[in-house]
């Protein structure tokens, strides 16, 4: 039995827990707001119901008094008929107290209309507060349901955003970040070795056009001292050319300089 009484509570708990799921608190205040705006439109009825029931008991009062007065009016005069002789004094008499008996009987319907009217005209009092009261509380729920269905939605909203920031693991982007950074550094460094490779790796001939090429040279003056070199040194037609041991080479060099420099003197 313990064991089946625990259960019970479980399931009770869990019952109690699914409700708390599937209530929403602003759609609760929304259905309630409804409900008051019919309980407000059946009070309205109810209060026009009992309006015209105070008109028409206040309408039959005064219907009642007029005819109590009518009736008074109607024994007053059969009284002074019969004093002035034109009505036997007996028969007016008997008149007068049946107009009496009937202005009798108006008064107590008047009474009776009339505290109809005062109760009637109470509740109607009273509808009419409470129906004041109903508005005005109406429209301050409906207020505080706009304020918080906006208050939900902000809450909502900056759950989600703190939720997902919650879940950003700062450590591993930090870390991706210092991968990078040490590829793109890698990456630089392997660039920088293939430019030197390549610069070590040109033929004399790339380097002496190197040198020429940034040789700053006046344009005109190059193309005079070409001009003389190819002069000087162009050698005969039909000429049998060939190689020079390396000391003849040096000799040569050093007549080419001599012959340049002797060029540019008579130049000058």
């Amino acid at each position: 039995m313990g064991i089946f009484g625990r259960l019970g509570k479980i399931f009770q708990a869990e019952a109690h827990s699914a409700v708390d799921k599937l209530e929403d608190p602003i759609k609760m205040a929304e259905q309630g707001l409804r409900d008051l705006r019919n309980n407000l439109k059946k009070s309205i009825e109810a209060l026009a119901e009992v309006k015209a029931m105070a008109i028409r008991s206040k309408n039959e009062a005064a219907n009642y008094k007029a005819q109590a007065e009518q009736y008074q009016a109607k024994a007053v005069e059969l009284l002074q008929r019969a004093q002035q002789g034109a009505l036997d004094q007996a028969e007016a008499e008997r008149l007068a107290a049946a107009a009496l008996q009937k202005k009798n009987q108006m008064l107590q319907s008047y009474q009776t209309a009339w505290n109809n009217y005062q109760q009637y005209q109470a509740q109607v009092d009273k509808l009419e507060a409470t129906i004041r009261n109903l508005k005005q509380n109406i429209q301050k729920w409906e207020n505080e349901v706009r304020m918080l269905r906006a208050r939900a939605s902000v809450a909502k909203a900056t759950k989600k955003v703190n939720k997902e920031l919650a879940n950003i693991d700062y450590s591993s982007t930090v870390s991706m970040l210092e991968r990078m950074k040490e590829k793109v550094a890698k990456e630089e460094a392997l660039a920088q070795s293939y430019g030197e490779l390549a610069s070590e790796n040109k033929s004399v001939d790339e380097e002496i056009d190197q040198v020429l090429a940034d040789t700053n040279l006046d344009t005109a003056q190059e193309l005079e001292a070409l001009k003389a070199q190819i002069a000087g040194t162009a050698l005969p037609e039909n000429e049998q050319t060939q190689a020079l041991p390396e000391s003849d080479i040096n000799t040569e060099l050093d007549q080419l300089k001599n012959q340049m420099g002797s060029q540019d003197e008579s130049s000058e």
